[in-house]
């Protein structure tokens, strides 16, 4: 079919389903999921005890943006291992509906330990309405940028050893190094701005001030949701170009 007569996300549903079902196969990788993220709780709880709240709301913000390296894992393998993206694209199935089922359906799969850090997180700290509503405003946006982004990267490699090291250097530099399991205060005054503009740590800053441990301007208030915005936005609309272009390459 003309890649022109397909309708837009035709097929999503249909993909994304279909994506859920291998990723529920992978029990192992949904329950190992969590490690990275265990572990640096643990350490929190150990050596600063206090800063566990600012932790728990950063391990749920990390976990939504570790999705994206693992929509960028699975599009790759399927692309270069299995070839079956030639498969795909050759149906009905539109080009973005194809980026956009796997990351719904990667989404699905890992929802689950996700679910768990939030119903930790609200018995061991609650959380208040508000602390919820900018959460979920907060890691959507974050889930969408990684998994675009993540989706991009994939079609970039032609080998998947090539891939594994660039991606972890990239979630852990953007999602571990800025302020995400840690206060915005213990990063540099100078550098606020470079936090606020980084959608991991964006998300962690909004976050933060809804529990008292941030205290934001409203200038920074909205240089971090409009970041978020912007950049999660803006990213899925050029996945969604980019996924056009490069079917029509192949």
């Amino acid at each position: 079919m003309a890649l022109s007569h397909r309708t837009l996300f035709r097929g999503t549903v249909a993909f994304s389903l279909t994506e859920l079902r291998v990723q529920i196969h992978e029990s192992t990788a949904v329950v190992t999921s969590l490690i990275i993220q265990v572990v640096l709780l643990l350490f929190v709880s150990i050596l600063a005890r206090d800063l566990l709240p600012v932790a728990l709301f950063g391990a749920i913000i990390f976990s939504m943006f570790g999705l994206g390296q693992r929509v960028q894992n699975e599009a790759a393998f399927v692309r270069i291992d299995h070839k079956l993206n030639e498969l795909y694209m050759a149906g009905p199935l539109a080009p973005e509906a194809y980026f956009l089922g796997m990351s719904l359906g990667v989404l699905g799969g890992y929802i689950a330990p996700v679910a768990v850090l939030v119903g930790v997180t609200v018995y061991v700290v609650g959380m208040s309405a508000t602390t919820a509503l900018v959460l979920l405003f907060a890691t959507s946006l974050v889930w969408l940028f990684a998994s675009s982004f993540g989706y991009i990267v994939s079609t970039l490699f032609r080998d998947m050893r090539t891939i594994w090291p660039y991606a972890s250097i990239f979630y852990n530099l953007f999602g571990v190094l800025p302020p995400v399991f840690y206060p915005l205060g213990f990063w540099p005054s100078s550098l606020t701005p470079v936090a606020l503009v980084m959608p991991p740590s964006a998300a962690a800053a909004l976050v933060q001030a809804t529990i008292g441990w941030a205290v934001l301007t409203p200038g920074e208030v909205a240089l971090a949701a409009g970041s978020l915005l912007v950049e999660g936005l803006g990213v899925f609309v050029f996945a969604i170009y980019w996924a056009r272009r490069t079917v029509r390459e192949n």
